[in-house]
């Protein structure tokens, strides 16, 4: 599998043991940044070329994911979420790692290099990278509205449930009164 990377200074030292460490489990890590530390760079010009990395090859149908980092991760997510095709997932414990992919198909996470030690962020990726989306209905659904959204800007209609004067116990919104 072809791995994209994309931090910045608060991710580095992640970024480059991570690059090691996939090589080492046997995938192509494509590394988009930084390459050096610099207190003063930007997260975005980095996790937005990585997330565009993975989503210009699974539009290819390649297998692609990735991986942003930075202090607390929640920057890095926000600017791989901006880049159209991606499912970036704000990840901290092993179970939002299993969770992201298979409730969410998350196909990039985000992870904080400040939160937790490079052991437990070595293994959130690996979780991530091994777990399959589930592909049941309901969470194809939920994609599907998101991925609606995001192309056409039209929001998915309410149920029901959300409707004024919807009662569960008569069935519908029209035979309450």
């Amino acid at each position: 599998m072809r791995v994209h990377l994309g931090s910045d200074h608060a991710g580095l030292e992640l970024k480059d043991h991570l690059t090691a460490w996939l090589t080492d489990q046997g995938h192509e890590v494509v590394d988009h940044g930084p390459f050096v530390f610099d207190a003063l760079d930007d997260y975005p010009v980095f996790c937005l070329r990585a997330a565009e990395g993975v989503a210009a090859e699974q539009a290819e149908g390649l297998d692609s994911l990735g991986v942003v980092i930075g202090g607390s991760g929640n920057g890095e997510q926000i600017a791989a979420n901006k880049v159209i095709g991606v499912r970036c997932a704000l990840v901290w414990s092993e179970e939002t790692a299993v969770l992201a992919r298979e409730h969410n198909d998350a196909n990039v996470i985000s992870v904080g290099g400040r939160l937790h030690s490079l052991e437990d962020m070595t293994r959130f990726v690996e979780v991530f990278l091994r777990t399959p989306f589930t592909g049941e209905e309901r969470h194809v659904r939920r994609i599907g509205q998101l991925g609606d959204y995001e192309t056409t800007r039209d929001l998915p209609p309410l149920p029901a449930s959300a409707l004024p004067g919807y009662d569960a116990g008569a069935g519908s919104a029209d035979d309450a009164s």
